[in-house]
């Protein structure tokens, strides 16, 4: 793939420059170099340490890409909500893991984008995961089509230019309003996949509102201002509040066979373009029926 950019009057002075001013990292444009990709400049071949003027057309020849073998096509259908050139957004269900893993090696969300991928004769079918979502986390999940567009959309992770809003369903009464939880996170003692609030941990701040309240649950909407493993579980459940059916970090519930937690909207910028993008992921009906159970309950 080629992605040609001009130089603005304003340019800095080298293109290595010019290309992180972009967003690339510099392990991305080295990558580039030694990875049979190339850099140009008015279609003359040059290191990324080349000065650069106004005017001056870039070109980047992006490596070949490479796909993972570990990945294997899966025919199960994906709901698509957004799909562009370089990007592609979906609605992950419930009980569908990210990635593969011993536990889950064909039937994930990577396995399942390969597949589509395989099938609109993509021209690559190398799978770019931005955002992953817990097995159990229904919702929006981010997808890169090619490694140019990936390291873009990580840079805007890494500047908080992205935002990430979630539904969430927890349990007992919350005070209406809104709060910020600032509380680092840190593994659990003899757990590869549990977390907990612990001092030295790393930063993490979750933002939130109240939307409907009761004595057994409230409704929240939830907003990633950091993306530490299982965040928003442990930051509630460290307020006293676990999430309804979270069966790590509270108990399960009769109401419902997971926790309640949803990614449901999503705001970026287009990588290549930068078109502001925003995209919803409508609640699945088992979050459906648990909000309306709330609203009814509030309403008494």
């Amino acid at each position: 793939m080629i992605f040609k950019w001009v130089v603005p009057d304003d340019g800095p002075e080298s293109m290595e420059t010019f290309l992180t001013h972009l967003g690339l990292s510099r392990s991305f444009i080295s990558r580039t170099k030694f990875n049979g990709g190339a850099l140009f400049v008015n279609s003359h071949q040059r290191n990324s340490d080349y000065p650069i003027h106004p005017g001056d057309v870039i070109r980047l020849v992006a490596p070949p890409e490479r796909s993972a073998d570990n990945i294997i096509p899966s025919d199960l259908p994906i709901h698509v909500l957004y799909e562009d050139q370089d990007l592609l957004i979906v609605n992950k269900p419930p009980f569908v893991a990210s990635i593969p893993s011993p536990q889950h090696p064909r039937d994930t969300m990577a396995n399942r984008v390969k597949g589509y991928l395989h099938e609109i004769g993509n021209e690559s079918d190398a799978v770019h995961v931005v955002s992953r979502l817990d097995r159990d986390t229904s919702g929006v999940m981010l997808f890169a089509k090619h490694s140019l567009a990936h390291s873009l959309l990580d840079h805007q992770i890494q500047s908080k230019a992205m935002i990430k809003e979630y539904f969430a369903v927890v349990t007992g009464a919350l005070a209406p309003g809104s709060g910020l939880i600032d509380l680092p996170i840190d593994r659990a003692p003899d757990s590869l996949y549990a977390r907990m609030v612990k001092v030295g941990g790393k930063a993490s701040l979750t933002a939130y509102t109240v939307d409907t309240t009761t004595a057994q649950a409230s409704i929240v909407s939830v907003r990633l201002l950091t993306g530490r493993t299982h965040q928003i579980r442990v930051h509630f459940d460290a307020l006293g509040h676990p999430l309804v059916g979270d069966d790590l970090y509270g108990t399960t519930s009769p109401l419902i066979d997971r926790q309640a937690l949803h990614a449901h909207v999503l705001r970026l910028r287009q990588p290549l373009t930068g078109q502001n993008i925003m995209v919803t992921a409508p609640l699945p009906p088992d979050l459906c029926s648990l909000r309306a159970m709330v609203w009814r309950a509030a309403e008494k």
